[in-house]
């Protein structure tokens, strides 16, 4: 009785040492296509200093690039937040008015507000919409040019923060699906020459935004190297290779978030 019962213990041992000192490590640290990058943080904050939208998706091009490739891909440069757009937002909720230039409420990302902001309506009015945030975070990355960072998310509907009580948009928990459904439209707009990942955040259930909304991510970032110019090509974007490792872990991540995510 006694035998049997060691061997199952050995074959447990060694299951988990290979599991926690090697399979999950190499998930988790991995030679990375933008190294400057792992010293950024990977969560934005609200003015109030609250932990706010998760980091989840990259492009790789100049700022005039970038405006030109998001317009091809159906987003459109939010307004800035003035007594004027504050009043026109408020009005597109009420009156089911559309406003493909609504304002964003201000993130910041080490102490500096969005660079770029753009939104792609989602219904008749503005409670409902995709939206993301850039930052420019390295002049000059591994491809000799501009990298930025960005935090894309849907509102699904306009209530009050869990946090402060102010109205606001409150966020759907898949941050993921927005940050695919953003490279695909750029894809499908034929202006990105490669696709990659880096590690972001890092694999989460239970994270929480400046509003307190909950969200879920597998922690990774997807980057968009765009075409020079944002100019079109028929030629597909190359799509650099995920270690397969980090391919089942966000695969774990996207059933496990399906499942006790939202």
């Amino acid at each position: 009785m006694d035998h049997p019962i060691l061997v199952i213990a050995v074959i447990a041992a060694l299951i988990y040492g290979v599991v926690a000192y090697i399979f999950l490590p190499m998930a988790w640290t991995r030679r990375e296509r933008q190294p400057r990058l792992a010293r950024q943080p990977m969560v934005t904050q609200t003015k109030q200093g609250i932990p706010g939208d998760a980091i989840n998706v990259g492009l790789v091009g100049g700022r005039d690039t970038i405006i030109r490739a998001m317009n091809d891909a159906g987003w459109y440069p939010a307004d800035p937040v003035t007594l004027k757009t504050s009043v026109e937002i408020v009005g597109s909720v009420l009156l089911h008015r559309a406003y493909k230039h609504a304002p964003v409420s201000p993130l910041f990302y080490g102490g500096r507000v969005e660079d770029l902001a753009f939104e792609k309506p989602s219904g008749k009015s503005a409670d409902r919409r995709h939206h993301v945030r850039f930052w420019q975070v390295l002049e000059r990355g591994e491809e000799g040019r501009e990298v930025w960072l960005g935090a894309v998310t849907y509102d699904r509907g306009v209530g009050v923060s869990h946090y402060t009580g102010q109205v606001t948009h409150h966020i759907s928990p898949d941050i993921d699906a927005e940050r695919d459904a953003l490279i695909g439209d750029l894809t499908a707009a034929k202006v990105v020459e490669a696709m990659y990942q880096v590690t972001g955040l890092g694999p989460t259930l239970n994270g929480r935004n400046g509003g307190g909304d909950p969200y879920w991510t597998d922690g990774e970032i997807r980057l968009a190297r765009l075409t020079p110019e944002a100019k079109k090509t028929d030629t597909p974007p190359q799509t650099l290779d995920t270690p397969q490792i980090v391919q089942w872990k966000d695969a774990v991540m996207k059933q496990l978030g399906q499942t006790f995510g939202n």
